[in-house]
């Protein structure tokens, strides 16, 4: 059994750094670029005469980092190759080790750099869950119109299943989409309801909205996927959220008789939470990567400090109420990582025996990755992203006020790490699935053609 990773990921990593020295670095610190990421960074970033939402210059640096890296051939790598992407047969493993690698390194790790600020999901990597859902679930006509657009930058849609009343418990939404005669007589869908947290809709050029068509409340059939233009009469941007790690691009959206036509239904009628699964899996175990990563730079950035600050005439380092929580959280984060990499392994080993093989049977490879692995990744995912905040809160006491102050960056990395603990799936709701894999009463609410034809809800 081998640790290492692979050589010819090892050796990608070298590229990738090289292309960050080379291009990204020199970007983020020419003129006053740094602005954007020392101790002016959030006032830097934010509107706050505008609702808080980003700033025009922040955004355009991003869009140069993110063209640079498309140019350099790294910005596509998750995606397929017909689309300029690597398609590799191993991407859950190389996506964890490239943002494991990114969060953690000495110099632009953190999730603090324009090679990796992870604030907004900004990496020179490109993570695509937007363009997933589409290649997996859209049909010709809409693939062939907005996956182009999307690479283009023409097409950006959030993603709306969370609403006001409704976080966790989204098979309980409020928004209804019952059918209608379009005004040109078409048929289509009439859309009314609400949407929270809808990060990205200042830019977006469509909203993917979930919406009950039929069944009950609590029942996870029926609810539909719908791909709605921003500008459709009956859309009210109502409000943009405050966060603990501002700017914020996170919107409160209402919908009233939102009229969409039947080609804006994305993936089957009734079973679109299903289309949340394409890529619930990546995310997570990708995110656990980058927090595992995030976690290592503190911890390493605090041992440092304690060897070189002086108190009381001795390394700070010399005392053992220094080494013993920096000891603890080294062996979490050694342990998680392997646990980390091993998960996206075996990902990978079921993605290729699902995904379009000769035994392969009628199951989604998502779908068998949730039933194999699913509680695999959600304790990745919980416990990565603890152990950022805890790492992170650790480093500010290592630093003292130091590290309490803007000019270090555990402020920032706390606070935005934070967020990790409540999206992507709770923390509870992440250790219920693994509760629920240990005891064996979780299914994953995804119906999949049994063996018999019938429908049945896969289990963990």
């Amino acid at each position: 059994m081998n640790f290492d990773l692979p050589p010819d990921l090892q050796e990608y990593i070298d590229k990738l750094d090289s292309f960050i020295q080379q291009q990204i670095l020199p970007l983020q610190h020419k003129g006053d670029n740094n602005r954007f990421f020392d101790h002016r960074r959030e006032p830097s970033r934010t509107q706050w005469d505008n609702g808080g939402l980003p700033t025009p210059e922040w955004e355009e640096l991003l869009t140069q980092a993110r063209k640079l890296a498309d140019e350099a051939g790294f910005y596509r790598f998750p995606i397929p190759k017909q689309y300029g992407g690597q398609e590799h047969p191993s991407m859950n493993l190389w996506m964890c080790g490239l943002r494991y690698h990114m969060a953690s390194h000495p110099v632009y790790g953190g999730g603090v750099s324009l090679a990796n600020d992870l604030q907004n999901e900004h990496s020179v990597v490109g993570n695509f869950p937007d363009f997933l859902m589409i290649y997996h679930w859209g049909n010709e006509q809409q693939k062939a119109e907005l996956i182009p657009a999307r690479l283009a930058g023409r097409f950006r849609m959030t993603f709306g299943l969370t609403e006001i009343h409704h976080g966790s418990d989204a098979t309980h939404m409020d928004t209804k989409a019952t059918p209608c005669k379009l005004p040109d007589g078409s048929p289509g869908y009439s859309i009314t309801g609400n949407k929270k947290w809808q990060t990205g809709a200042h830019s977006a050029t469509h909203f993917l909205i979930f919406a009950r068509t039929s069944g009950k409340a609590g029942s996870p059939r029926g609810i539909t996927a719908f791909i709605v233009p921003r500008d459709t009469p009956g859309i009210v941007i109502n409000s943009y959220e405050y966060t603990l790690n501002m700017p914020t691009d996170h919107a409160t959206i209402l919908f009233d008789d939102v009229k969409v036509p039947a080609s804006g239904v994305l993936g089957p009628l009734d079973n679109g939470l299903a289309i949340a699964q394409t890529f619930t899996h990546e995310n997570r175990i990708r995110q656990a990567a980058s927090s595992c990563g995030a976690a290592k730079f503190c911890i390493d950035r605090s041992i440092a400090y304690a060897r070189k600050r002086v108190v009381f005439g001795k390394p700070l380092s010399s005392n053992q109420a220094i080494q013993w929580p920096l000891v603890e959280l080294s062996t979490q984060a050694e342990m998680l990582r392997l646990l980390i990499l091993r998960t996206a392994n075996e990902m990978d080993t079921v993605q290729r025996k699902y995904d379009g093989h000769a035994d392969a049977t009628s199951m989604p490879p998502w779908v068998a990755i949730e039933k194999q692995l699913g509680h695999k990744i959600s304790m990745c995912n919980y416990y990565a992203n603890r152990l950022a905040t805890q790492a992170a809160d650790n480093a500010i006491q290592v630093h003292g006020g130091n590290g309490y102050s803007r000019h270090e960056p555990f402020e920032h990395i706390w606070r935005h790490f934070r967020r990790y603990r409540i999206t992507e799936g709770s923390e509870e709701v992440q250790m219920r699935k693994v509760a629920g894999y240990l005891f064996g009463y979780k299914s994953t609410g995804v119906e999949t053609e049994g063996k018999d034809g019938q429908k049945e809800s896969s289990k963990l």
